[in-house]
């Protein structure tokens, strides 16, 4: 059974680069979680509207059953905000082995900032102050400050991950 790493953190806290870095550093495949998001939670977030628990539960049961598939192939990486506990939860659903679980953190200023500088992508910046609402900080995983360079933080989480054997 191969290995899941979820890269977690608010919208703009570099899961999709910080994810893709890491699949390239360990050969695992990466998977977006916004891929899994149905049509109208896109169009909802367009319109600056943050989704509710109601929105979010076919996406968080979609992305538990590819992750049974993913453990039986190569494994994956997923950048996922999995802000909540009771998401991480669902999500583990589809886990057979302990999910390794990446918590990417940063000020909220300088969150804001990049994402008031991205093109091209559905999330408003406005809705951030959401997501900081909404994040419970687990009691698990690692965590990684995002004021550093993304190289230096996939240096960190490769390094972490092999001192614990997080690697196979």
């Amino acid at each position: 059974m191969s290995r899941i790493i979820l890269v977690c953190g608010v919208s703009g806290s570099g899961k999709t680069t910080i994810g893709k870095l890491v699949a390239e550093r360990t050969g695992i495949p990466f998977y977006d979680a916004d891929a899994f998001h149905p049509e109208s939670n896109i169009k909802k977030m367009a319109a600056g509207h943050p989704l509710n628990d109601a929105d979010r539960q076919p996406w968080l049961e979609a992305m538990a059953e590819a992750m049974s598939k993913w453990e039986n192939d190569s494994g994956a990486v997923l950048g996922c905000s999995a802000l909540k506990e009771k998401y991480r939860q669902t999500l583990e659903k589809g886990a057979g082995k302990k999910i390794i679980w990446i918590m990417l953190e940063g000020d909220f200023e300088l969150i804001k900032d990049r994402m008031s500088n991205r093109k091209n992508h559905f999330f408003d910046a406005d809705m951030l102050q959401s997501q900081y609402d909404a994040y419970e900080r687990p009691d698990y995983g690692y965590f990684f400050d995002v004021k550093y360079t993304p190289e230096e933080i996939v240096d960190s989480i490769v390094k972490v991950l092999k001192d614990n054997n997080e690697l196979e």
